[in-house]
């Protein structure tokens, strides 16, 4: 997955004259950030050159992670057609784009964001090329949401990771509050952003929303560690991404946890693929999460039929119809 080519233009012109030491250790510090998971009341993207290495490095993952995400929502509410969103934590605007993409009718968007850096660029990345009226609010995901209005869809991506965990309920809360229709969410594939997942989920089923995905269902989560639930999407980088982290291989794989909660049940609850396929000659081996409320791997071969030839185009992330 790539960039939109209007976004990766405008990236490029952004970072075009940015020296590429200067690139290399802010890379390496907004690694090292949010590897730690670090919430010590710093912005990770609180200055330019901050900003620049995200946009060099992290855009590009994040998007195709977000883009994803998007994709099974949409498959698995083939009706939802969102005209306002609201993003919480909104980057240099990735969610934004990713929804324009996915859905052109979408008319307004509010994008909260607390870095002035950050919104900064956004707004020059999105200033003539998104349809969307948008506007960019300065604010804290935690504590400056009470004057926002509902949206169609409501999202925060690769925030939870640095919230506190004793303010998390309050922010899922108050994100499914401000949710007309359908909330994602989206958090980085370790074992951590799954516990967090998994708290939000439980929190939103509380609340009486219905799961849209990936989950088939609304019981315990079948998987137990160090087993967890996670899903990845190859990302091609580009000659300055390889650059900025010396690396030689022209890709990489994200790898990302999502949830999609709506006031509106899906229309089908259907098993999904939840690692990547085995496959063999005449024959491919799924790990299913199951409507029941079940997870386990089924095997498939050419005595199945029609069901095995779906089950042999079926990817990790998928669902098998």
């Amino acid at each position: 997955m790539e960039l939109p080519a209007p976004l990766r233009q405008g990236v490029d012109s952004l970072l075009e004259k940015v020296p590429l030491p200067a690139l290399k250790q802010a890379a390496r510090t907004l690694s090292e950030r949010y590897r730690a998971e670090l919430r010590d009341g710093r912005l990770h993207m609180g200055e330019d050159m901050a900003v620049k290495a995200y946009l060099a490095t992290r855009l590009p993952a994040t998007y195709a992670a977000v883009r994803a995400s998007l994709e099974a929502l949409a498959n698995a509410r083939p009706d939802f057609q969102p005209r306002t969103l609201v993003d919480i934590g909104a980057g240099p605007g990735t969610m934004l784009w990713a929804t324009a993409d996915a859905w052109p009718e979408l008319e307004q968007a509010v994008l909260v964001e607390a870095s002035a850096a950050v919104r900064k660029v956004g707004q020059s990345l999105a200033a003539g090329t998104i349809a969307a009226r948008t506007e960019w609010v300065a604010g804290d995901a935690t504590i400056d949401l009470d004057n926002l209005q509902p949206a169609d869809l409501v999202s925060i991506a690769y925030v939870l990771d640095e919230v506190a965990p004793a303010s998390l309920p309050k922010l899922v809360g108050r994100l499914w509050q401000l949710t007309a229709d359908t909330l994602l969410i989206v958090e980085p594939g370790t074992p951590a952003g799954w516990q967090r997942m998994l708290a939000a989920r439980q929190q939103l089923i509380e609340a009486g929303a219905h799961l849209l995905a990936p989950c088939p269902h609304a019981a315990p989560c079948p998987l137990a560690p160090p087993d967890w639930c996670h899903f990845a999407r190859r990302v091609a980088r580009s000659r300055l991404h390889r650059l900025v982290k010396e690396a030689d291989v022209p890709w990489e794989d994200e790898k990302f946890i999502y949830l999609a909660a709506s006031r509106q049940p899906a229309p089908a609850r259907l098993p999904r693929v939840i690692a990547p396929p085995k496959g063999g000659s005449g024959k491919v081996v799924l790990k299913l999460c199951r409507p029941d409320g079940s997870a386990g791997e089924r095997l498939f071969s050419k005595r199945d039929g029609d069901v095995f030839k779906a089950a042999r185009r079926a990817d990790w992330g998928d669902t098998l119809t």
